[in-house]
Formats: C-alpha cells, sequence, structure tokens
C-alpha cells in the first residue's frame, strides 16, 4: 500500500488505517473473552497483511476493552509493535476508564489526559504511543494544562506526537498557540454522506449552508500541514444501501457505486475510500469493520484513481444536487 508521510513527524502510514471502535465487544462491564481476543488477532493480522500499519484507538472503545484486544495482539506477536503505528484518544469520560458516571462530559485536564494515557498503556502492554490526538472540544479545556499534559507525556516517551479529534480551526488554532508541540492531525467525521468538510470550498457564498463549524477547516489543516483523516468514512455502510431503512438518496448512491466499482473491476467497499483518496488533501480514511474479508475489499481502493467525471458525479448523487 502507498503511505503517507504525516507532517511534522517521522511516520510513514498506510493511506487507509485500521479503526477498533467495536474491537472488544459489548458496550458494557463484561470482560474481554477470549473469542473477542482472538478475533483481534485475525483482524489485526490481515489488516498488517494488507499494509495497513496505523491502528486507530480511543480510551472509551467498548469501556477500554478495544485497547485490552489490541494488547492482547502485540503480547502473541513480539514483532508487531515495531511494525505499526498505535493512536490513541482520550478526553471523553463518560464511558472510559479511569472515570465513569454521569453525564456525559468531556476532560482535558493535566490529571485526566495523563491517567488516561497510563491506563491505555498498561491496557496496550506497550511503554508508548506514538499519536495521542484530544477526543472531542472540551468547553473547559484549560490550555496551559494540556501543554503541561503533552510536555510531560513527550518528555517521558510515553507519547511521540499529538493530534485533536473533531476539532474546529479556532479551537486548533488556540492549542497551538499554547503548546510546545505541533499539531499533526485532525480526525473528524468525512464521508459521501458526510461530506461537510469538502463541499465547504464550494458552498462558499451559498444559503443554507447546514454544517456546523466546518467553514474552512479543511484549509486551515491544510495550510498548517495537518492530515486529515476521517472516521465512519463509509457512513457505518449507509453509503452501500443495504439496510432496511435505506433512504433513496442512499440507494441511489450504492447504485451509482456499484456501477464505477464495475467501470474498474473492484469491490463496492473500494470506491467510497477511493473517493476520499481522490481528494490532494491526502486524507487517511478509518476503515473499522469487524470482517476480515472487507478489510481486504476495502484496502483495494490505494489501487484506484477516480476521474473528475466519477469524483464528481459521486458528490452530486451524495449531495441530491449538482454543484452551483
Amino acid at each position: 500500500m502507498q503511505q503517507y508521510t504525516i507532517p511534522n513527524t517521522d511516520l510513514s502510514v498506510s493511506r487507509l488505517a485500521y479503526g477498533t471502535w467495536h474491537l472488544g465487544g459489548q458496550w458494557d462491564e463484561t470482560p474481554l473473552t477470549d473469542d473477542l481476543k482472538q478475533r483481534a488477532v485475525r483482524l489485526i493480522a490481515t489488516a498488517v497483511d494488507t499494509g495497513i500499519n496505523l491502528i486507530d484507538l480511543a480510551d472509551i472503545y467498548t469501556r477500554g476493552k478495544s485497547d485490552e484486544a489490541v494488547g492482547y495482539a502485540l503480547q502473541q506477536d513480539k514483532t508487531l509493535r515495531d511494525k505499526i503505528i498505535l493512536q490513541e484518544k482520550c478526553g471523553i469520560v463518560s464511558c472510559a476508564k479511569p472515570e465513569f458516571g454521569m453525564p456525559p462530559r468531556y476532560d482535558f485536564s493535566f490529571e485526566h489526559i495523563t491517567k488516561s494515557v497510563e491506563t491505555c498503556l498498561q491496557r496496550l502492554a506497550t511503554d508508548r504511543v506514538d499519536i495521542l490526538a484530544l477526543h472531542r472540544p472540551d468547553p473547559l479545556v484549560e490550555y496551559e494544562e494540556v501543554a503541561r499534559a503533552f510536555d510531560h507525556l513527550h518528555a517521558s516517551g510515553k507519547v511521540r506526537y499529538f493530534g485533536v479529534s473533531n476539532h474546529t480551526a479556532g479551537q486548533i488554532a488556540l492549542l497551538q498557540r499554547h503548546v510546545r508541540q505541533p499539531i499533526v492531525l485532525n480526525q473528524v467525521e468525512l464521508s459521501l454522506l458526510h461530506h461537510s468538510l469538502i463541499s465547504d470550498g464550494i458552498l462558499a457564498n451559498m444559503d443554507g449552508y447546514r454544517y456546523s463549524n466546518t467553514s474552512g477547516l479543511m484549509d486551515f489543516c491544510r495550510l498548517n500541514q495537518i492530515m486529515i483523516q476521517a472516521w465512519s468514512p463509509t457512513a457505518s455502510g449507509r453509503v452501500f444501501g443495504c439496510s432496511e431503512d435505506s433512504t433513496d438518496l442512499e440507494q441511489q448512491l450504492a447504485k451509482q457505486i456499484a456501477a464505477i466499482a464495475r467501470t474498474h473491476e473492484t469491490t463496492d467497499e473500494a470506491i467510497p475510500l477511493a473517493w476520499l483518496l481522490r481528494h490532494p488533501a491526502g486524507i487517511q480514511p478509518i476503515v473499522g469493520t469487524l470482517n476480515a474479508d472487507r478489510i481486504g475489499k476495502s484496502v483495494l481502493a490505494d489501487d484506484i484513481t477516480l476521474s473528475r467525471v466519477e469524483w464528481y458525479t459521486l458528490l452530486e448523487t451524495a449531495r441530491g444536487e449538482s454543484v452551483p
């Protein structure tokens, strides 16, 4: 698989990443089972064998069990840790160890960030993560505390690089003003059915723009050499129109995806990912399937370059109207 070099790092990453949102099973206190551990081993091995080297995690995923599942896989193959890039996220509290409780909230305090990383490292059975991202913006953030946490984690060797997730341009700029380390990525929801960051660039001066706080975000990240990662790049599979409650638009998009897949003699799974990869920003889609066969079908996106006609046809279908 082709790779990106994340700006301001020495990390060379695959153009697709593997996400672990549901890797640990249920989002409850049920212990991680042997079957789930073995499934994690198989899925991560499949991802690595197909060329994926970035594994995306978060301390809240299945209440910490996704971390544990990846940690188990690392213990089964002692060579695996040096083959992959581990990316953690922290800051959401409601269902995350080391803290629980209502209401759902965010916490970017020094204590929470550092404690979360320590807990994740224990679950992962490793001494470091390559990237730590702040998961969702905390309205009560005190950037001096974040800077202190970043300095502590970086100096101790527990975190090499830092990023954010679901942050606006202004929030990133404020963070950059306070921290010593570069902000190297922003992980955001982005797909054919959630195309706000891309559509923003063609809807300038238009009425009825409905997306929240995305204006200029793609350009800001590109100007500041911040890699965009796309979570839910197939909109939880809705781009394939296979659910019972699929909308007419989703069904039309699925037909268009299938038609373009036939043209390229590839899989349907590859096309919505290839649509993201075609963008010159160097977007990295995060594939979160629990089906090993679908990992193989998804990575075929790396071999496809959509034409402008195909790319805009998919955008038009997803928007339900042509570009202005």
